[in-house]
C-alpha cells in the first residue's frame, strides 16, 4: 500500500489516526528488544469492495476501511484476529497491502450456528517474529467416567512463535456471548482450566514449549474486577495487566470490556514493559458515518496491545529509540501537514 497514491480524505483519516496511535503510548518497534503482541475483533472479517467509495450493498467494509486497519496492524509485531470468516479475500488483500514480509495463521471454519461460520487467526511480521512450529486447537478430554465433554463454540487457538530466541505461545479464543451472561461461564472456565493444567502444568514439569502462554481474544467479558465472568476467567491464575484492567475495548456508548491479553505471571519468562492499552479509532476515522455504520467498516471493537521485553540487559537503551531503522516510517509528507 503506497500513502501516495491514497485518497486525500483517506490520508487526512489516517492522520488523525496516527495522533491517536501516539496517544495511546504504543512504542516503537526496537530491534531485539521489544515484542507487541495484539488482540483485535474486526467485525465479520470477510470480503472486501474492492472500491474506496461506498458500498450501497453488501459488503460495506472497503478499501478506505481496510487502509485503517492496515495501518493499526502494521504497528504492532503480531496480531490474534477474531471473527475471521469462511471468505478469507478480505484478510488476504489485508496481507497484501502489509507487505511481503507479513504472514498468516488461520483455522478452519467452526461449523455450527453457534460457531457463526468464524475463524481464528493471527497476523504477524516475519521480521519480528516467526512461528515456532507449535500449533493446535483445544479439546476437551472426557470426564474421569468417559463421558464426551462439551466442546466449545469456536475452538480456541494456540499457535508458538519465537522472537529474537524467545519462545512464546499465543491461545486465541472467541467465547459465545449467548442469551445471556450465564451461558458464558461454563466456556470461560473450562478455557482457563485446561490452560493452566493440561497446558501451564504439564509445561512447567516437562519444560516444554507451552512455557510462556498468553491468553488473548474475545471473552465477552462484560465487566472485570468482581464481575463473575471476569473471576471465571481469571479463576486459575491468568492475570490481565494493570494498564489493561480499566481500559474498555469496545467503542460504544456503553462500555464493555469484551476482549482481553492475560497470562500466569509466575510462569513466565518474557518481561513485561509495563506498557498496555487500546488504540480508539471510533473520532478519528469516517466522520460523516454514525458508529454503528462505522463498526461494518472498521469493527465495533478496539484493538488491544501489550509490550513485552526480549532484551533485559542493563545497556544504554538512547540509540535504540524510535522505530527500527529496518522499518520506515511510510506515510507521506502530505499526511504529516495535516
Amino acid at each position: 500500500m503506497r500513502y501516495t497514491e491514497l485518497p486525500r480524505p483517506v490520508v487526512e483519516d489516517i492522520a488523525r489516526l496516527r495522533r491517536r496511535i501516539e496517544h495511546s503510548g504504543l512504542p516503537g518497534k526496537i530491534s531485539d528488544h521489544n515484542l507487541l503482541v495484539g488482540t483485535w475483533n474486526i467485525r465479520q472479517f470477510g470480503e472486501i469492495y474492492p472500491e474506496w467509495e461506498e458500498n450501497s450493498g453488501s459488503p460495506k467494509r472497503n478499501q478506505r476501511a481496510l487502509a485503517y486497519i492496515v495501518e493499526i496492524i502494521r504497528r504492532l509485531d503480531v496480531v490474534a484476529i477474531q471473527e475471521v470468516k469462511r471468505d478469507l479475500s478480505g484478510i488476504r488483500t489485508l496481507l497484501e497491502w502489509l507487505g511481503p514480509n507479513w504472514g498468516l495463521i488461520v483455522t478452519d471454519v467452526t461449523t455450527g450456528s453457534a460457531g457463526n461460520a468464524e475463524r481464528l487467526g493471527f497476523v504477524f511480521d516475519r521480521r519480528r517474529v516467526e512461528p515456532s512450529g507449535l500449533a493446535g486447537e483445544i479439546v476437551l478430554s472426557p470426564s474421569a467416567s468417559g463421558d464426551p465433554a462439551t466442546q466449545f463454540a469456536r475452538t480456541p487457538y494456540a499457535v508458538g512463535f519465537i522472537a529474537a530466541n524467545q519462545r512464546f505461545v499465543l491461545l486465541t479464543s472467541h467465547i459465545k456471548y449467548g442469551s445471556s451472561s450465564e451461558e458464558r461461564t461454563p466456556e470461560l472456565l473450562a478455557l482457563a482450566s485446561h490452560v493452566a493444567h493440561e497446558m501451564r502444568d504439564r509445561a512447567m514439569e516437562a519444560r516444554t514449549e507451552e512455557e510462556n502462554i498468553i491468553v488473548l481474544g474475545d471473552f465477552n467479558i462484560e465487566t472485570r474486577g468482581d464481575d463473575p465472568l471476569f473471576e471465571a476467567f481469571t479463576s486459575t491464575g491468568l492475570v490481565v495487566p494493570d494498564p489493561l484492567v480499566h481500559l474498555r475495548t469496545t467503542y460504544g456508548t456503553v462500555p464493555k470490556y469484551y476482549d482481553q491479553i492475560a497470562w500466569f505471571m509466575e510462569a513466565f519468562n518474557l518481561g513485561f514493559a509495563g506498557r498496555a492499552g487500546t488504540i480508539d479509532f471510533s473520532d478519528a476515522l469516517l466522520p460523516e458515518l454514525t458508529r454503528r455504520q462505522l463498526s461494518y467498516r472498521v469493527s465495533d471493537h478496539l484493538p488491544l496491545w501489550v509490550e513485552f521485553i526480549l532484551d533485559r540487559s542493563e545497556e544504554d537503551m538512547a540509540v535504540t529509540l524510535g522505530l527500527d531503522p529496518g522499518m520506515p516510517d511510510p506515510l507521506s509528507t502530505v499526511a504529516d501537514e495535516i
